[in-house]
C-alpha cells in the first residue's frame, strides 16, 4: 500500500458540505427564534428566513442525494461492523493516550466505520424526519381541517425539535472530533482543498496515475 494525497472530495462534495452547515446554523438560530428562546430577530422575519433556509436545504439534499448515487459516492456509506468497536474505543479512550487511528483511509473507503453508521442515521432517519414535520408544519393550513389538527401539530412540533437537537448536537460532536489527534486545521483542509491521505493499492495507484491524474497528489509520509 502506498499512502498518496488524493482528491477524495470533489468541488461539489465540498460546496455541499459547507453549504449545508450554513443552513443548518441558520436553521438552528431562527428556530430557537421562533420558539421563543430569544428574541435577537423579530418573530416574523425568523419565520421568513427559517422557511427560505429550509427550502434552500432540502433542495440541496435532493440535489446530494442524486449526486452520490449518480457518482456511486453512496459506496463510502455503506455501514460495517469490521473495525467498528476499535474506532469507537479510539474515540473513547486511545485517542487521550496519543493512540494511532485504527482506520486509514482507502480510496473506495474514505469514511470510518463509526462514520459510516452515524451517516447512515443521518440520512436514512434523522434527515426524513426534519423534512416531513418540517413540511407538515408549513403546509398546516392545508390541513388544518382534519381531526384533531392541533393534536397532531404538536407532535409535529416536538417530534421537529427533538429531530433538530439531535441534529445539533452531532453537529458540536463533530467539531469536537475535528480537534482530537491531529490538529483543526488537518481535519479541516481536506474538505476546504479536497485532498487528504489516503492508503492506495498498486491498482488504484495505476488507475489514478492513467485516468484521473489530476486527483493523485505527491507521496504522504509519517502517520495519518
Amino acid at each position: 500500500m502506498t499512502r498518496r494525497y488524493v482528491k477524495v472530495y470533489p468541488r461539489f462534495e465540498r460546496f455541499y458540505h459547507w453549504g449545508q452547515a450554513l443552513l443548518i446554523f441558520v436553521l438552528f438560530f431562527t428556530g430557537l427564534g421562533v420558539a421563543g428562546l430569544h428574541a435577537l430577530v423579530p418573530y416574523g422575519l425568523a419565520v421568513t428566513v427559517h422557511t427560505i433556509a429550509a427550502v434552500l436545504l432540502l433542495v440541496l439534499w435532493v440535489f446530494a442525494t442524486f449526486w452520490h448515487f449518480t457518482t456511486g459516492d453512496w459506496l463510502h456509506y455503506l455501514p460495517t461492523t469490521k473495525g467498528l468497536f476499535n474506532v469507537a474505543r479510539y474515540y473513547a479512550y486511545g485517542v487521550f493516550r496519543g493512540e494511532e487511528h485504527p482506520f486509514n483511509k482507502r480510496f473506495w473507503a474514505k469514511n470510518n466505520p463509526l462514520q459510516a453508521l452515524t451517516y447512515v442515521f443521518l440520512k436514512a432517519v434523522l434527515f426524513p424526519a426534519i423534512w416531513i414535520t418540517g413540511i407538515l408544519y408549513l403546509t398546516y393550513s392545508f390541513w388544518d381541517h382534519v381531526a384533531a389538527a392541533n393534536l397532531w401539530l404538536g407532535w409535529v412540533a416536538v417530534i421537529h425539535a427533538l429531530a433538530a437537537f439531535t441534529l445539533a448536537a452531532f453537529v458540536i460532536v463533530h467539531v469536537y472530533l475535528l480537534t482530537l489527534g491531529h490538529t483543526f486545521r488537518d481535519h479541516v483542509r481536506p474538505m476546504i482543498t479536497g485532498y487528504d491521505i489516503v492508503d492506495l493499492s498498486p491498482e488504484e495507484e495505476a488507475y489514478l496515475a492513467h485516468d484521473q491524474m489530476k486527483r493523485l497528489g505527491p507521496v504522504a509520509g509519517g502517520h495519518h
